[in-house]
């Protein structure tokens, strides 16, 4: 594709219209401070990063210059928001199991094996979309599992687009090594494989909603082509980013001294949240890695598949309307994130221990889908730990943090996550407890709505898996 407007050139190619002045400067300073040396002209904005990610699918080349087709690779789980940006465009989507140490990205030696059966089959992979920071198990990934994940990608010819989003909701930033493929590849020059996304939204939002998108390209070769058609993309599309928006989210990713406190704060007291509610889901008995970023648990409860298909539930759906039912809307089943359905898989968020335990009863209002409509009506919800400051917290990061498949097996995702995971109900026995101890001094609302998730899921297992 070429645009034959004036103006075209610069390392990435045009600027898009619609991108407005001093966002994409902001946007390199943040790169820069994490290691990414950005020039403005290798950044593409949007409304959203689920467009972007959808402008990147479009121009994706077959790493020689060609732009085409080509199927995409997804880690599963993933976010929910990945494969409807495929299969809009008619790509054929191919999920990759995740290791049992996280979340985010799939397991080094399935990736390679669904690539050499995607291409035995007929297929081409072009696409992998990853997480180094994983907004569904709520977990980072090592950076030794992310060179073999990368090195491997490249090895295949593989574009690798780095969802980056919820990278600044670590909850002890020095616990938590977070590397971005961009970072780890620049050094062999490989980076020119890596596209990496951020979206100002999704994590300073209880419901996850999007907000401003930004992309870094690589400033040559195979990331600079993509990039030019990219911003050609959006010139022609000129996606509306109202004035406001693009003017707080400047701000945001200038990150002033004050909100690098709120942001450390907030990422702090939900990570409390975030480890009382690991507990309260292994002490029932359920696999659970240990949470270290972001605002939610990935629970795997299929070691119950007996009891709970005695209370008609046999699947992430039914699963989900259960705890809906019995929690408010705040749990969501691994359907929705690339699982297989039959797998009693279940995402629960920090949010629900911030809500007080009215808003958390049984209500008519738990439709069997589950899906999260926002409070339940009758009770009050508190909003993030820490509260949120305008709109000068959505930055990727800048609010309050928020396994098998159909066509392939691979480790479950709680399996071996740790000693905490699946340490099962008698090693957890009395860590919910004391976690809900310590919030009561706190947070008295936490801990009460902590006792009654607690009871639903001791209800539901027994406390003892058959």
């Amino acid at each position: 594709m070429r645009s034959t407007e004036p103006g075209h050139g610069g390392a990435a190619g045009a600027r898009p219209a619609s991108s407005p002045p001093g966002l994409r400067e902001a946007a390199s300073g943040y790169w820069h401070r994490r290691g990414l040396p950005t020039e403005p002209a290798q950044v593409a904005v949007a409304p959203d990063a689920s467009l972007l990610l959808l402008a990147v699918l479009a121009a994706a080349d077959d790493g020689e210059g060609r732009p085409g087709g080509g199927s995409v690779l997804l880690p599963h789980p993933c976010p929910s928001w990945y494969a409807p940006q495929a299969r809009l465009l008619g790509r054929t989507v191919h999920t990759v199991p995740v290791p049992a140490e996280c979340g985010g990205l799939p397991d080094p030696f399935a990736l390679l094996e669904t690539v050499r059966r995607v291409r035995s089959a007929g297929d081409e992979p072009r696409v992998l979309v990853l997480s180094v920071a994983d907004e569904v198990t709520g977990t980072a990934a090592p950076p030794e599992l992310l060179h073999e994940v990368c090195e491997a990608a490249v090895a295949e010819g593989l574009l690798l687009v780095s969802d980056e989003t919820w990278r600044d909701t670590t909850h002890d930033a020095h616990q938590t090594v977070l590397v971005s493929p961009a970072e780890m590849l620049a050094p062999t020059g490989q980076d020119a494989h890596v596209v990496v996304l951020a979206d100002l939204g999704r994590p300073a939002s209880p419901s996850g909603e999007a907000g401003v998108g930004i992309a870094r390209f690589p400033s040559a070769g195979r990331g600079r082509r993509l990039g030019e058609r990219v911003h050609e993309l959006l010139t022609a599309l000129r996606p509306a980013l109202s004035g406001t928006a693009a003017a707080a989210a400047a701000g945001a990713l200038t990150e002033s001294a004050g909100l690098r406190d709120r942001r450390s704060a907030q990422a702090h007291a939900t990570g409390r949240l975030a480890r009382a509610l690991h507990c309260a889901v292994t002490e029932a008995g359920a696999l659970c890695r240990p949470p270290s970023l972001g605002r939610y648990v990935y629970a795997d409860l299929d070691r119950f598949r007996p009891r709970l298909a005695a209370r008609g539930i046999t699947d992430a759906p039914r699963l989900e309307a259960a705890l809906v039912g019995a929690l408010g809307p705040y749990a969501e089943g691994g359907h929705r994130f690339g699982d297989h359905p039959r797998e009693l898989r279940v995402r629960l968020t920090t949010d629900m221990l911030t809500t007080t335990p009215a808003a958390t009863a049984p209500h008519a209002g738990a439709a069997p889908g589950g899906s999260r409509a926002g409070p339940v009506p009758g009770g009050s919800r508190a909003g993030p730990v820490a509260g949120r400051d305008g709109p000068a917290d959505l930055t990727a990061g800048g609010g309050p943090p928020s396994g098998g498949s159909a066509s392939g097996g691979g480790p479950a995702p709680g399996a071996g996550a740790g000693p905490a995971s699946g340490a099962g109900p008698a090693a957890g026995r009395g860590r919910t407890a004391a976690a809900a101890e310590s919030l009561a001094r706190e947070l008295p609302d936490a801990a009460e709505s902590l006792a009654q998730v607690q009871s639903v899921l001791a209800d539901l297992t027994d406390g003892s898996p058959q």
